[in-house]
């Protein structure tokens, strides 16, 4: 588990993962955020609207095109939430990743107010406080630091997602895939992906934000994701999407804290993982 003050708007955190790279679209858990311990969330009425915020979330979200944002209880109770869906999931996997989310979120963010939680096929945000249309700026990187791409794919590959997140923001849910044919050295998939409750404009900087703040650790790499509170991106040299056969639940990418913490401009982490 991560601890996270939300309110913390500069921040550098390192961790390092056990796993290797499956050629499988898993669902695993790839990490959270949880502000400080209030000891307000063991009120009956804020469980209640966590409660209710959980049915409407996962009843609203798989129906909606992969994606819901409502608001549960009034005034001081009342708590925000946000599910989104990877483009090209099915319903059914939609509502059981929003289910394991908020799983997660209630098991290692129990005395939290403001959570996020990502898993591969969505993300899930609560708070009791009104996030909805601001481009969050806290993201994650994964990828394995030991599975480097051939040298000259290397700048093919990255502009070919800089396409993508050029694309993503034009598309009508902010939703894009596409295919690098590198001839002998294979090909490539990408994908790209903003919260809809963002605009255009925030959709396309929060995605070139990411792709250059992590460039270093990721460019030259077979396959990387960046999860972030706004935006999302992939890139694999196999096809990861539109497999919509698999039940969630799958795999767990379970997070240990390792590392350092050094100001930047933007609320980053780096996820290392070994083969």
């Amino acid at each position: 588990m991560v601890d996270f003050d939300m309110r913390t708007s500069v921040l550098f955190l390192v961790f390092m993962l056990s796993l290797g790279i499956c050629h499988a679209d898993l669902n695993q858990n790839s990490g959270l955020l949880c502000s400080d311990a209030d000891n307000s969330t063991s009120e009956s009425s804020f469980r209640v609207n966590l409660d209710n915020l959980l049915g409407l979330l996962t009843e609203k979200g798989p129906s909606s095109n992969g994606f819901f944002k409502t608001t549960a209880g009034r005034r001081s109770g009342k708590i925000y939430g946000l599910i989104q869906c990877r483009g090209d999931v099915s319903a059914e996997n939609c509502a059981n990743c929003t289910r394991e989310a908020f799983a997660v979120a209630l098991r290692d963010c129990s005395k939290s107010k403001n959570v996020q939680v990502w898993f591969t096929w969505c993300s899930l945000h609560y708070s009791n406080e009104h996030f909805f249309g601001v481009w969050g700026q806290e993201s994650a990187a994964i990828f394995n630091k030991t599975d480097s791409d051939n040298a000259s794919i290397v700048s093919r590959g990255f502009d070919f997602m800089s396409e993508v997140a050029t694309t993503a923001p034009k598309r009508p849910l902010m939703f894009h895939t596409a295919v690098l044919d590198a001839g002998k050295f294979g090909k490539r998939y990408g994908m790209a992906q903003c919260s809809r409750d963002i605009s255009r404009t925030d959709c396309s900087r929060c995605l070139d934000t990411q792709l250059m703040t992590f460039r270093s650790s990721i460019e030259n790499k077979r396959g990387w994701e960046v999860y972030g509170s706004s935006c999302s991106m992939w890139y694999h040299d196999y096809q990861f999407y539109s497999n919509i056969s698999i039940t969630a639940n799958d795999g767990d990418r379970r997070l240990s804290l390792n590392g350092v913490a050094i100001g930047v401009t933007m609320a980053v982490m780096l996820f290392l993982f070994e083969p």
